[in-house]
């Protein structure tokens, strides 16, 4: 089975690449870092270091990359299986016009296979935005061709992965803890077998699981560690005054969850308590202003802070902290 993963920054490489390559995927990489790209594809091995109660190195081998913005990724896409995006919300419309060029070559070569479309990023149906986008481009002509033999696969990511300090460029620093959940009624065809990956028939529960905690409480940590003076995750959530904040958040949002979905409250307390753990992760130097960039986005209505207040609003639960979360991003 072959893959085309675009984005070989940390998130690409240190997570979906990694789990695609380790289930014997032949994974090539798209992106548009000359270094990054030329390194891979000379290489074609990598390191993964991967933090947690136990610290081992792992080596990600046999993959490739290309230039996102050549002519050769047009009939890759025309004749790879699967299509996995780590890019961000702003270049999922960059990346668009290619994957219609690839679609529409697939189609003009009678390639009746299916092609299953995965965008891995930190939004909220990310693939359907992408089809979306997607079709902007591609011909009316084929859009019968693209429901028929495309799958365009929703998804929920979750794991920290902070920038390396390793002298190797192509070395990544992961935490041990990772989630990736695809919406199984998406697929065309045969489901592939990735070990890591896992299919669900309610994927929005788990999306906003992971947006109403982990990323909740991320930005939460980030705002409040920042005006107490602090440069890292780990030294606000290790801040006592900021942890009792921060879970008090995560607890707010954490009820629109069990009101909405029916999660059961002691064992989403328990998910709390396992996403502050991850927070101190004493091997995870990750900086404040890694995980509160981007403010504005992050305010906007479908995002970690406007989203759970909204719930709030509609559940008529408490959410004083929420509001000084938002408050403190001003």
């Amino acid at each position: 089975m072959k893959a085309v993963h675009f984005g070989a920054g940390n998130i690409g490489r240190g997570f979906i690449g990694k789990l695609l390559a380790d289930a014997g995927i032949k994974v090539t990489f798209a992106d548009v870092d000359e270094k990054v790209i030329n390194l891979l594809s000379t290489l074609n091995t990598y390191n993964v270091k991967v933090v947690g109660a136990e610290c081992k190195t792992e080596a990600v081998s046999g993959v490739d990359a290309i230039n996102s913005t050549s002519d050769d990724l047009v009939s890759l896409v025309s004749e790879t299986d699967l299509i996995t995006t780590a890019v961000g919300p702003n270049v999922l419309v960059i990346i668009a016009s290619k994957l219609a060029q690839g679609l529409a070559l697939r189609f003009d070569a009678n390639n009746e296979k299916f092609l299953n479309i995965i965008a891995c990023e930190n939004m909220i149906r990310g693939t359907t935005f992408l089809k979306t986008e997607i079709y902007k481009h591609l011909d009316e002509k084929y859009h019968e061709k693209a429901e028929r033999l495309v799958g365009f696969v929703d998804s929920a990511v979750d794991r920290i992965v902070p920038p390396s300090e390793s002298d190797d460029p192509l070395e990544v620093t992961v935490e041990s803890f990772s989630e990736w959940i695809v919406d199984e009624q998406q697929f065309k065809g045969e489901i592939p077998v990735i070990e890591g990956m896992t299919k669900t028939d309610n994927l929005m529960a788990f999306i906003e699981r992971k947006l109403f905690t982990l990323n909740t409480g991320h930005i939460v940590t980030a705002y409040l560690g920042a005006l107490a003076g602090h440069d890292t995750i780990k030294e606000a959530i290790d801040d006592p005054i900021v942890k009792d904040q921060v879970k008090k958040a995560m607890q707010e949002s954490g009820e629109v969850l069990i009101k909405r979905y029916g999660f059961e409250r002691d064992a989403h307390n328990a998910y709390i308590e396992k996403i502050l753990g991850r927070f101190a992760n004493p091997y995870l130097h990750d900086e404040i202003d890694r995980v509160g960039r981007q403010p504005i986005r992050k305010l906007s209505v479908n995002e970690r802070f406007i989203k759970p207040l909204l719930g709030t609003i509609e559940y008529a639960t408490d959410n004083q902290m929420l509001l000084k979360g938002i408050a403190c991003s001003f």
